[in-house]
């Protein structure tokens, strides 16, 4: 039987009562187990603890996940935050050193909100921070007091350009998304193409234009009952095929040390 791909999926730091933690939402796992048919890992943000390679000796594919935390802004020679805004130095420390490298050694990677900024900054991007005050998008947030449904309810259109890896996957011109996030893509990186766009323009999916392998990134969030959309599903059933192609290459690797 051929190996069961191994999916890294990154964490983010917490505290729970007064002890540190790392945590992840559960509907990453499920989606890593049920759509991309992988055995899902956390990966946990500890800086300089964690090597990247090792991480990428272990892993067949990453998934970077969102977060209520955003990037911190020196990273992309951005201005200060405002007060109050919800950083994760460590996860920083961890997922933008490693998306540079998994992306050259050819891991396959999906980025997920603000995993879709990580691979942005990670890779020369900047973002706006705050989406709904620049005067040209709408406000791509949720309703902090919606139901969990209706906050990853469709929200708007998005429209999957001709040519890139979205089209190349059979989904169609415009799909429905949710929307839940208040910062988003201002300059887009080099070597990034866009996949899709919003109707008021703003960039809600990108891949990497020489990537060895599956590289893609979206705004929205497709792992959320990702069984019930066939359009989210296709995302992660693609990704998933790519990190069991690298797992079939990596496995008589794996024999001959075992």
């Amino acid at each position: 039987m051929p190996r069961v791909p191994v999916i890294g999926i990154t964490a983010c730091t917490n505290m729970i009562e007064q002890h540190a933690a790392q945590t992840i939402n559960e509907k990453y796992i499920r989606a890593a187990k049920n759509a991309a048919r992988g055995l899902p890992i956390v990966i946990p943000c500890l800086g300089e603890l964690v090597d990247a390679d090792d991480i990428l000796d272990t892993v067949d594919g990453l998934i970077f996940t969102g977060s209520p935390s955003n990037i911190e802004p020196f990273h992309y020679n951005g201005p200060a935050s405002a007060a109050g805004t919800q950083h994760d130095p460590a996860r920083d420390a961890t997922t933008l050193p490693l998306m540079r490298a998994a992306i050259a050694a050819g891991v396959p990677v999906l980025g997920i909100c603000r995993g879709f900024q990580e691979m942005n900054v990670a890779l020369g991007g900047t973002l706006h921070q705050k989406v709904h005050e620049t005067g040209r998008f709408m406000d791509h947030r949720e309703g902090k007091d919606e139901s969990i449904d209706k906050q990853y309810g469709f929200r708007h259109e998005v429209h999957v350009q001709p040519g890139g890896l979205m089209q190349g996957m059979g989904l169609p011109a415009v799909i429905d998304v949710n929307s839940i996030h208040g910062q988003g893509i201002d300059v887009l990186a080099p070597g990034l193409r866009v996949e899709a766009v919003a109707p008021d323009g703003l960039i809600e999916a990108i891949s990497v234009e020489k990537s060895k392998s599956f590289a893609l990134a979206v705004q929205w969030h497709p792992e959320f009952k990702v069984l019930d959309n066939p359009h989210y599903l296709t995302i992660f059933q693609t990704f998933g095929k790519a990190c069991r192609q690298r797992a079939a290459l990596r496995e008589p690797m794996l024999k001959a040390f075992a």
